[in-house]
């Protein structure tokens, strides 16, 4: 079985990462970026319509099950199960407008480049 030898003008894997590591200039420090790969409002509306979806249904569900529906679970556990439909398209909606909102900040700063 035969191997390749390096040959010494080749450079080795190990010297090209160096020299891509000093190709950033002489003295400079390449910084890293250090922020989150969500934003934090993302991360809020997501939680927020976390809790919904769990708290909404099971709520609706209790507060009708005695009161509205008189012991009938049937109905109730419709009712939940329609406010869980509520609260998904709620949060697509908002998650659609939220996208649509980047792609016109991109479109208006793409605008002023030009």
């Amino acid at each position: 079985m035969a191997t390749r030898r390096i040959i010494s003008t080749e450079k080795t894997i190990l010297d090209k990462d160096d020299d891509d590591v000093s190709a950033g200039g002489a003295g400079q420090q390449q910084s890293s970026s250090t922020a989150p790969a969500v934003p934090m409002d993302v991360i809020i509306k997501l939680l927020a319509f976390t809790f919904g979806m769990v708290v909404i249904p099971i709520g609706s569900y209790f507060l009708t099950v005695n009161t509205i529906f008189r012991g009938n679970s049937t109905y109730a556990g419709a009712l939940a199960a329609i406010m869980a439909n509520v609260v998904l398209v709620g949060y697509v909606v908002v998650a659609m407008n939220e996208d649509q909102s980047e792609q016109l900040e991109a479109k208006k700063k793409g605008g002023k480049k030009d």
